[in-house]
């Protein structure tokens, strides 16, 4: 039986779903801001670790050194998570299993990035004792 549709009305339905050019985006962004905020994490390793606690600690109460430390810990842990979601979305075919494993890594990602703040946080403003 012959189609009536035009090319277009056959081609609708299969190709992009147009969602992935921000994921894309923001992948390409904080890797652009990970080489930047890598470099500098490096190399403020290499400077704190001259020193003992005491000056780490005097370190991380700088508000640009903590300010950087936390904007690079977001980055890795946003790329982390955009990067483990196209590789759930590509090798996962099972819908459920695959939305069981965006979910887990979603929560592992910014579970990690917030606990990571808060140490962050809890070192440079001096907490004491358990959290």
């Amino acid at each position: 039986m012959a189609s009536y549709r035009t090319p277009l009305g056959r081609a609708r339905g299969l190709g992009s779903a147009g969602s992935g050019v921000g994921h894309f985006i923001g992948q390409r962004l904080s890797a652009a801001a990970l080489i930047f905020l890598g470099a500098w994490a490096l190399w403020s390793a290499i400077v704190v670790a001259r020193g003992d606690y005491a000056a780490a600690v005097a370190w991380l109460r700088s508000p640009i050194d903590l300010g950087l430390a936390t904007l690079f810990t977001v980055a890795a842990f946003y790329h982390m998570q955009v990067g483990m979601r196209v590789i759930v979305e590509d090798y996962f075919p099972q819908q459920g299993r695959r939305t069981l494993l965006l979910i887990a890594s979603l929560f592992v990602c910014w579970g990690g990035a917030a606990l990571s703040i808060l140490c962050l946080m809890k070192v440079a403003f001096g907490g004491g004792g358990a959290f």
